[in-house]
């Protein structure tokens, strides 16, 4: 198996989620739809976007990306289950991992492909467990069963602690999550289902950027 290896001068998957916020996932009927989907948010200005596994054919349209994409962008593969995945998704030339629960396994393989990796976690216990194995930022998953001042609540006790609250995040909460501590949201239906993806996209950007100030 071959591993496509960023070089030095790509920035790490993690500063640009940092940087902008946004993890935009895209979970998609067709490949051709979350081709489009892709290309629309990169256009918008979105860095950090992650192709589900559900998408059929999801790898590919990862590869067609990965290799289509600027520099600046970081294509990364979500809903990964297994380290078979993972290697899967290095292959294909994604630079972060996203999963809905912490496997141990699945972090492990991450890191020894040099993927970011982002493991779902619901409670602080999951979140220390998976960054001890090596999880890059984890995942608050589903954030639904959390609220930001929750979020605040723990980063006072753990202020080192990364997380991108996904599931149940939107446009109008995202803010208020950011405001909390998160280092950024996950953020998908809202933005490729809206009537005008790219409006949502530039309009979840400056949400955020006002956040931070």
């Amino acid at each position: 198996m071959t591993v496509r290896v960023a070089s030095s001068d790509v920035p790490r998957a993690l500063d640009v989620i940092r940087e902008q916020g946004i993890v935009a996932i895209v979970r998609a009927g067709s490949p051709e739809t979350a081709a489009t989907s892709v290309a629309t948010l990169i256009e918008a200005g979105l860095r950090a976007i992650e192709v589900s596994l559900v998408t059929p054919d999801a790898l590919n349209v990862v590869r067609d990306a990965a290799a289509e994409a600027p520099s600046g962008v970081a294509i990364g593969v979500g809903t990964v289950l297994t380290s078979a995945e993972v290697a899967a998704a290095a292959e294909a030339g994604a630079r972060f991992i996203v999963s809905p629960v912490f496997d141990p396994e699945v972090v492990r393989g991450a890191v020894e492909a040099r993927l970011d990796v982002l493991p779902g976690v619901a409670t602080p216990t999951e979140a220390v467990s998976a960054v001890r194995a090596g999880a890059t930022a984890v995942k608050l998953f589903p954030a639904s069963l959390w609220t930001p001042m929750a979020l605040d609540e723990v980063r006072r006790a753990l202020p080192w602690l990364e997380t991108v609250p996904t599931g149940g995040v939107s446009p109008t909460t995202a803010p208020e999550w950011i405001r909390a501590g998160a280092t950024a949201v996950g953020i998908g239906s809202a933005l490729t289902r809206a009537d005008d993806p790219a409006v949502a996209a530039r309009s979840l950007l400056d949400a955020i950027t006002r956040a931070r100030k």
